[in-house]
């Protein structure tokens, strides 16, 4: 990781303690202004989705939920490390604009297309193959948008989905969604205990 992302990684993680600790003293208040809030995947997860990003060489990576570009610029380094390029996808365009601005300043301006609006226009839109996907919005959507992406998921391709575990609000569709990515055929998928608890999966 250059200087350029360095410095911006070190701003978001700053933002995020603060956050941390103002969720932990106002719960309540922290919840109800969550929209801006950066709710991150968090380094453990990041991390380990740029190992596989590093190991599998994916050409075209997609982003569902850019939020405030946490992952966002995880992704990027990655992508660029690996000669590819990360489409990343929200809905609010304030958001968009917040990660864009990080971006262009780490450097990684030209490995990223922002698109904003409804993920599920959007991934209609798009026309794929995607390689590797992080799948990070709400999470009653994350079944329609695994269905849209599915008949776009290149051979060898994974889908990560974060929040699995956490926070306990959304277990019942993460559950779902487990279930439902089990029972589709050329899919393979295993919970594991990273983070907020992550989907992984993989296609034939």
């Amino acid at each position: 990781m250059d200087k350029a992302v360095e410095a911006v990684l070190k701003e978001y993680d700053a933002r995020m303690a603060e956050e941390h600790a103002w969720w932990d003293k106002n719960p309540g208040e922290a919840f109800a202004n969550r929209d801006n809030m950066l709710l991150p995947v968090g380094p453990e997860t990041a991390q380990l989705m740029t190992i596989l990003v590093r190991a599998q060489k994916p050409r075209t990576l997609l982003e569902v939920g850019t939020s405030y570009g946490y992952s966002t610029l995880w992704l990027a380094d990655a992508a660029r490390e690996v000669g590819g390029t990360l489409h990343t996808l929200e809905l609010a365009q304030k958001k968009s604009d917040y990660a864009r601005e990080h971006i262009k300043r780490a450097g990684l301006g030209d490995h990223v297309r922002f698109h904003v609006g409804d993920a599920l226009d959007l991934i209609a839109k798009l026309p794929g193959p995607f390689d590797f996907v992080l799948l990070d919005l709400w999470k009653d959507l994350y079944i329609p948008c695994f269905d849209l992406m599915r008949p776009k998921m290149a051979k060898g391709s994974f889908i990560v989905a974060d929040n699995m575990l956490q926070p306990e609000a959304v277990r019942t569709d993460a559950e779902k969604y487990r279930a439902h990515v089990r029972k589709t055929a050329g899919a393979s998928s295993v919970l594991l205990p990273v983070g907020s608890g992550i989907e992984v999966t993989r296609f034939d």
